[in-house]
């Protein structure tokens, strides 16, 4: 970290009770096969997505794509419809892709809403390596904004009680489904990819749609990377004290983006039955890559490890244990071209079998005490 001003310093770490085993059932009984760990991965869904982030938006009874743009052989524009029979909702979706036809493999970033995506850097990191980025506008789908649970989205399945990351995330799938019908994508190298509380749906739209083999939330903080049992705080590299995002912090602040049931464990973070680990096991065996920056306290740099390290036992167990990556590069809590050039590299990597940088897989602290005392079962392959 040779551009760092100066060490960060952890200051304190909390433990508020151990990390829930990912492979006891419900009942007590203990995961002991791969088709024993498939009915788990229901029951992870149930804490992990329903209680989290509410009821999930179903699959579109509805779905087209109307064609906006054929000017340019390098950005392609289309307005995207889907829904029910009674109500559909629709956004934009713009790709950034490299000249020909494809297919040409594809991140999907849903945070448009920000200027960043379209700077040249950013977006050259995809397209001069023959990728395209897919952007979109989640906030078509749910605003951001008010505290409200205000969108179309919420229009079209008002019996549901998703928040606005379920309803971001379904617009990373509907992107999906476009692509797809417009026959430009690699099918098979579809990353998904934003920044905070779009990495927080980065993360969970990764996890509910499997078409996306790699899943890179960046700087997701509370809510999908971090760890809700584990706080602490820190002095970052301009010298300043920091501490991490607490669950009270996000339905305190933010309940809007959450599911309903979540509140109720604010500040009693020791009783809930899941924690972030639950999340990034539900991609596995697909490939995780965790984007983090050194400063960015809030995002809490050792919960985030510690979760990952967690759910590397299920990574371990299913035989990919080096599916699950994590890169902490210096700075501050921001979408960096450094962090998009770090994806380009995995996307290449498992493509084309190019060498990952040495610094993936590396952690910028002591590695902390695990948090929990389980491990898979006996025959993973992680030791």
């Amino acid at each position: 970290m040779s551009d760092t001003k100066m060490p960060v310093q952890i200051t304190s770490v909390d433990t508020l009770g151990p990390l829930p085993d990912l492979f006891r059932f419900n009942d007590g009984r203990r995961v002991a096969t791969r088709e024993d760990w498939e009915r788990r991965r229901g029951e992870l869904y149930d804490t992990a997505i329903t209680l989290q982030y509410g009821t999930m938006p179903p699959p579109p009874e509805v779905f087209s794509v109307d064609l906006l743009n054929e000017a340019y052989d390098t950005v392609v524009s289309c307005r995207i419809e889907a829904g029910t029979g009674e109500r559909t909702a629709s956004f934009l979706m713009t790709v950034i892709k490299p000249a020909g036809m494809g297919p040409f493999p594809a991140a999907v970033d849903g945070d448009m809403c920000f200027g960043y995506p379209f700077d040249r850097a950013f977006t050259g990191a995809f397209t001069d390596n023959g990728m395209m980025l897919v952007l979109f506008n989640r906030t078509e789908l749910a605003h951001d904004r008010n505290n409200a649970r205000e969108g179309q989205l919420y229009e079209v399945y008002p019996e549901l009680d998703f928040g606005a990351v379920g309803a971001w995330a379904w617009g990373y799938s509907r992107c999906v489904d476009a692509l797809e019908q417009l026959g430009i994508a690699d099918m098979g190298r579809i990353a998904f990819t934003g920044h905070s509380r779009g990495g927080k749906t980065a993360a969970l739209a990764g996890a509910l749609d499997t078409r996306a083999t790699i899943v890179n939330p960046n700087d997701a903080c509370a809510g999908a990377c971090g760890c809700y049992r584990t706080h602490m705080t820190a002095i970052d590299e301009k010298g300043q004290p920091n501490r991490s995002e607490t669950l009270e912090d996000l339905v305190t602040r933010y309940p809007f983006w959450m599911g309903p049931g979540l509140k109720a464990y604010g500040g009693r973070e020791a009783e809930l039955p899941f924690d972030p680990h639950y999340l990034k096991a539900l991609i596995a065996p697909r490939v995780l890559l965790q984007t983090e920056a050194v400063s960015d306290i809030w995002s809490n740099p050792v919960g985030a490890m510690r979760s990952s390290l967690a759910a590397r036992e299920v990574f371990g167990f299913l035989g990919v244990p080096e599916n699950i990556l994590w890169h902490w590069r210096s700075g501050f809590h921001y979408h960096d071209v450094r962090d998009v050039t770090l994806l380009v590299q995995v996307m290449r990597h498992y493509r084309e079998g190019t060498p990952l940088p040495e610094t993936v897989g590396q952690y910028p602290f002591a590695l902390p005490e695990p948090g929990f005392d389980w491990r898979a079962p006996t025959g993973s392959v992680l030791g």
